[in-house]
């Protein structure tokens, strides 16, 4: 089994700024693609970013610009730099990973999520 979690999420003003954070543990062998989905309520779940284990990167539009991701392939972490916040932004953050166990083929993980509340 494989084990994702977060943490860094919270109440922050339009404008602001959060980092949030995802460990992988358990029965890794090798993690393909690692990042960050989210879901506001009463919408389904989006991309925010997701990075490749050779670093190719992909964002939301909505993302560009204001979001930096990035990845310690050593340490099995994922981080999520947020910036220039809205109220738009507000929604629960799901680390994903697509992960191969040692005897397993790849398969993906979620975290538990994290709020993230955009409000003044």
């Amino acid at each position: 089994q494989v084990q994702l979690v977060e943490s860094g999420g919270g109440l922050v003003q339009p404008g602001g700024s959060l980092r949030l954070s995802c460990a992988a543990s358990g029965d890794i062998f090798s993690i393909n693609d690692m990042g960050w989905y989210r879901q506001a309520p009463g919408k389904q779940r989006e991309l925010v970013a997701t990075t490749t284990k050779i670093g190719t990167i992909n964002y939301a539009d909505s993302a560009q610009g204001r979001f930096l991701i990035s990845r310690d392939n050593a340490r099995k972490t994922v981080v999520l730099q947020m910036d220039s916040l809205r109220p738009e932004d507000t929604a629960v953050y799901y680390c994903y990973a697509e992960v191969r166990g040692v005897a397993t083929m790849y398969r993906d993980y979620w975290g538990q999520g994290t709020q993230v509340t955009v409000s003044s």
